[in-house]
């Protein structure tokens, strides 16, 4: 129970923040004195602070305010995405500390991004304090991967890769926790539904462009994750059986008529022209443009329309580069909706545009890495002086 109750005022903090010792007590339903020693047994562990009020808001002696200790303890958080790789130190709290990248070779496999992210990691780490600890480390990995001839195969995390970055930042001699692992568009839910638009809904579904399409599914609250971690490939939904072939050697699939890629497309872009140059063009009023986002928004709101009828979610988020793409089309993808999906499904519905941006992925995986402390904060890698008590 103990435990438990560390990990409710450990996780309350990081989650929301500088809270005051009275807040805490309202909210976790414990009472006073529990909260205060909760509270004094984190600070000794060296995961939070406690501080009296800058102000006080009435009189009587002032609730200490808890804080997380965002610069001694962090998660390092990597995510290899279709064209870069990046990886952070983010603090407890959620704040990214330190944020790098480096460009991603086409057709690379994530088995070949180990080396250089280890180098940014290690970079990262160069001028840390010694008694700054690391409390996980978690790799977000983008569901495929597109080789140069335009083929598709699917690439996402597994043991592999997570013994290989193991190994690759053994030496780096800090005490690092094994790395953890999950697909891009699933921990990029994970960190819209804690920290961004989805935050306190438990039903959603989170569409990411990379520039294909997959989702992170969300119901009751936990990821739908399926077998070996390969749920979610939305993207190869077949929507349309004599249509264009996709990338992955089916034809009609979902990401070929709705994704940025189809963007492109039907605007006749030449090579290399980036999606955001094209609804740029459209808002301006180029009227090629402006058919090229209809036809996609289209396509769009007839893939979201059918994955409304099956999962019924409150929320569905759009992510990456569907982000752009949802806020100019929005009132196209909302009347194929209207006309496509169960009344029971839509009338609760509310579509969003991500909040966090491109940074999510790198939110989400922090969240994954700092799970084991948020679950055991005096037994987890990160507590400095920790006790089993």
């Amino acid at each position: 129970m103990r435990r438990q109750n560390l990990g409710a005022v450990l996780r309350f903090v990081h989650l929301h923040g500088p809270t005051s010792r009275a807040e805490l007590t309202s909210r976790l339903g414990l009472n006073r004195s529990t909260i205060g020693a909760l509270a004094a047994d984190l600070a000794a562990a060296g995961l939070v602070t406690e501080e009296a009020p800058t102000t006080a808001r009435r009189a009587g002696r002032p609730s200490l305010v808890v804080s997380p200790c965002s610069t001694r303890v962090h998660a390092t958080a990597l995510s290899i995405e279709p064209h870069r790789l990046r990886a952070a130190r983010v603090g407890l709290g959620g704040r990214i500390l330190d944020l790098r990248e480096t460009p991603r070779p086409c057709g690379a496999s994530p088995l070949d991004a180990v080396v250089p992210l280890a180098e940014l990691v290690r970079a990262m780490e160069r001028d840390l304090s010694d008694d700054t600890r690391g409390a996980g480390s978690a790799v977000a990995v983008a569901d495929t991967v597109r080789e140069a001839d335009g083929t598709v195969r699917v690439a996402g995390a597994d043991e592999t890769l997570v013994a290989a970055l193991d190994t690759a930042l053994a030496s780096a001699g800090r005490g690092r926790p094994g790395f953890v692992a999950g697909d891009l568009a699933d921990i990029a839910a994970l960190a819209e539904h804690t920290r961004g638009v989805a935050t306190g809904v438990d039903d959603l579904v989170y569409l990411h462009g990379d520039p294909g399409l997959s989702a992170g599914i969300v119901t009751g609250g936990r990821l739908v994750v399926g077998h070996g971690g390969r749920s979610g490939k939305v993207g190869h939904m077949v929507v349309d059986p004599n249509g264009r072939r996709c990338g992955c050697g089916s034809r009609g699939c979902w990401e070929t008529e709705a994704g940025s890629d189809a963007l492109l497309r039907r605007a006749g872009a030449p090579p290399g022209t980036s999606p955001v140059a094209v609804l740029r063009a459209a808002a301006l009023g180029d009227a090629v443009a402006r058919d090229a986002v209809h036809g996609v928004a289209e396509w769009l709101g007839f893939g979201v329309a059918n994955l409304v009828n099956v999962f019924n979610p409150d929320l569905v988020v759009f992510g990456g580069t569907l982000r752009e793409l949802y806020a100019a089309g929005a009132g196209t993808v909302r009347r194929r909706l209207d006309t496509m999906a169960l009344p029971a499904s839509r009338e609760h519905l509310h579509l969003r545009a991500a909040s966090l941006g491109a940074d999510a992925p790198l939110i989400g995986a922090a969240e994954l890495a700092f799970d084991s402390l948020l679950s055991d904060p005096l037994n987890a890698p990160g507590a400095v002086g920790a006790s089993g008590q």
